[in-house]
Parts: C-alpha cells; structure tokens; sequence
C-alpha cells in the first residue's frame, strides 16, 4: 500500500487537505434530502403516496437540472454558481421543511421537492472537475489523476451511507425536520467554503476562454453517451438492490436491518474505489470498465439464491467490490475523452445518470418484490448488469477526440487542450 499511499498524498497535495472536507460535507445533504424528504412528508402527511411523490419530485429534478448546472459552472466558473445553487438550495429543502410541518397540499409540496432537487449545487461532479484541473495544471501523471477519481468516488460511495444513516438517526432521536435541518445548515455553511476555496479559479470559464481565442465548436464523443447509459444502469441495479434488500429484510421479519446491509455494501464499494490506485497502469480504462461489468453480473447473480439474512449480508458486501469501480472507471473515461469546456457538465450528467436510473428501477422493482418476492427486483439489478457489459463490449471507448483548431486573437496565447495525442 505504499504505492496508494504516495499517490493519494500527492492528490491531497493538489488542493489542500480542507477542499476534501468541504467537498464532502457539501454533497452529504444530497444523500440525506432523498430519504429524508420521504421520511419527513410520511410522517406529517400520513401518505406514503404523496411521501412518494415528493420524492420523486426531487429526484426529477436532480436529474435533469443537474446537467445544466454543471454547463453554467463551466461557462461562467465554479464559484457564482455553487454560492447560488448552494443558497437556493438550502432554502428550498428549509421551505420543504416548512411546508411539510404545515401540512400543505401535496402539489405545492412536490412543486417544493422539485425546486429541492433542482437546485443541488452539484459539489460532487465540480469537486472532481476541480481536482482534474489541478491536476493537469501541476502537470500531473495519469496515475494521479486516476488517483484523484478514486478519492472522489470514496467520498461519494461514503456520504451515500452516511447521509442516510443521519437520516434515520435523527428519525429515531428526534424527527426527520431536524435532518432536513441539518442539511440545510451544512449547504449553505460548506457549499459555500466549497465555492470561495482558493482552487476554485483552477477552472477557467469557457466564457474567459472565449474572449481569448475564437470559440470553437466542441463535439461530444459517441463513447460518452454509452458511458451514460451505463451509469444510468448502475443507478437502476442500486434501485433494484434497495428495493430487493428491503423486500427480503421484511420478509425475515428484521426491517430494521435494510439500512445496515445497504450500508455495508457502500462501505466495501468505498474501499474498492481506493484500492483502484493498485491496479497497474498498463490495465487501460476500456478493459477496466469490461472487466468490472463482468464482476458485475457474476457477483451479483447470487442475489436470485439468497434466503437468508447472513447470505444476504455476504452477497451484498461482496457485490460491493464491483460498485465503485465501475463508476470511478466511467469517470476516468468521461474525464479522458470529453472536451475540456464541457468536463463539469459531463460529470454532473454521469451523476444525476445514477440518480435517475436508481429513481426509476425503485419504483419499478418496488412493485415486483411486492407481487412476485425480493428475486424478482434483485432480477432486475441482474438484468442491468448484463446490459452495462453489453454497452461496454460494443463501446469503443479507447481513442480520444480531436482536438478543435483554435486561433488566438492578436495579443493573446492560443488556448490549449489538456488532452494529450493519442
């Protein structure tokens, strides 16, 4: 672990050991606002319908605001846009709350879920475009920035399971306003500190890049589009796996233990996404990316046989070990083979990819574990597998775009793309 331990000091190195901190309390509240809606609106509405709305209305949003948030930080910077987002954000979960308590109606409050969710500031996909740019900027190997993905991925993998578990800590203690609460406070305090750090002008507008050089049109690589896919995927085997693990927890009678074993799956994801910085360098992204697509559907073929609750806590941790790799992979890729201009939209439509594909396959798998049993959703989170391998054999994923011509205007330098000549 040597080897990992240097490259991750170096990645620490780029930014300081306070943006990870931040970063990482600033995207806690977008794992603790989708629980906790739902918590929040069941228990002061009484419905578990218009619980479910609500929520749903937040993922929507989440997933198609997302993409834009991520292209106005890279046309005007991170910083006007995260404290923008980061406040209207924190107000609309504090006016949720409100609303909730007050037992309104339920179309306002899934107009409200909806502002929720559309408002994220998107701190996870910026703190990597972030960290890639630093990278690059202190010309930096392809095992850091690999590296500096991996950390990113743990962070995220870690607030999934954390964000939750506050959530139900504060449901048990106290209510689930007092989460929302929370969460409100930590988006407004550490997404704004992650808006005015220092690194944040590491990313230089589009806009600024275009006052110095004619602008130049970018075009999207056709591997991007299927890498989406795939994380659209990996989003609905998250889905199908909730909803598999909670059906089958409550037929064992001990409902109490879904949370647990989702958790334990994040945890063992977490440490797979850091041991990626062991893997040789001569293991090219395309292959990495098949190779955890295949782990994906083998480790979670024993999902269909699973009866029992310690099966059910092996199976799941193991199927862990193929999460975050897949991702972090998706990630590298994306950074790889996308414009520079358009590297944080990209990475904020891979992310609100997961949480639309996961909204979906909930919903969907939910009613075939309620009709037909836990196999039946877990099926579907099988079916998903061999979908993102399909994607990932057909995906020729290995040859970078080209870089556009660009002329400087008189007395200015002609901008550079960061990608390297294949």
């Amino acid at each position: 672990m040597t080897a990992a331990t240097a490259t991750y000091r170096r990645v620490l190195a780029l930014s300081g050991p306070l943006l990870p901190v931040v970063s990482f309390l600033g995207r806690l509240p977008t794992a603790m606002c989708q629980l906790g809606s739902v918590l929040l609106v069941a228990e002061t509405s009484g419905s578990l319908t218009t619980a479910g709305l609500v929520g749903g209305a937040l993922a929507a949003g989440q997933t198609v605001a997302g993409p834009l948030t991520g292209r106005l930080a890279d046309r005007h910077g991170q910083r006007p846009v995260v404290l923008v987002a980061c406040w209207l954000n924190a107000l609309a979960v504090a006016a949720l709350v409100t609303a909730a308590l007050a037992r309104t109606a339920t179309p306002p409050l899934a107009a409200i879920g909806l502002l929720a969710g559309a408002s994220v500031p998107q701190i996870g996909p910026l703190a990597r475009t972030r960290l890639v740019a630093l990278a690059h900027r202190a010309a930096a190997d392809d095992r850091v920035v690999s590296a500096a993905l991996s950390l990113e991925g743990t962070l995220d993998e870690v607030s999934f399971v954390l964000g939750p578990a506050l959530v139900g800590l504060a449901a048990t203690l106290a209510h689930p306003a007092v989460a929302l609460a929370l969460a409100a406070a930590l988006l407004a305090v550490c997404g704004s500190a992650f808006a005015l750090h220092p690194t944040a002008v590491a990313v230089r507008p589009a806009a600024n890049a275009a006052r110095a050089v004619r602008p130049a049109r970018t075009r999207m690589p056709r591997a991007v589009h299927a890498m989406r896919l795939s994380t659209a995927l990996q989003g609905a085997m998250f889905g199908a796996c909730q909803a598999g693990i909670t059906a089958l927890t409550e037929r064992l009678h001990q409902p109490a233990q879904a949370g647990l074993v989702y958790a334990a799956m994040g945890v063992m994801s977490a440490v797979a996404g850091l041991s990626l910085a062991l893997v040789p360098a001569r293991i090219g992204l395309p292959t990495r990316w098949r190779a955890a697509a295949a782990a994906l559907i083998v480790l979670s073929v024993p999902l269909l046989f699973v009866r029992s609750m310690a099966a059910l806590y092996l199976v799941v941790v193991v199927l862990g070990v193929a999460f975050a790799p897949h991702l972090i992979t998706l990630f590298g890729l994306t950074e790889r083979l996308v414009p520079a201009t358009r590297l944080a939209e990209s990475m904020a439509f891979l992310t609100s990819a997961v949480v639309g594909g996961q909204a979906v396959a909930l919903a969907v798998s939910g009613r075939l574990a309620d009709a037909y049993g836990p196999s039946a959703a877990f099926a579907v989170a099988v079916g998903a597998a061999v979908l993102i391998l399909g994607v990932a054999l057909i995906t020729r994923a290995g040859s970078r775009p080209t870089a556009p011509v660009r002329t400087a205007r008189p007395g200015r330098e002609a901008a550079v793309d960061r990608t390297p000549a294949p």
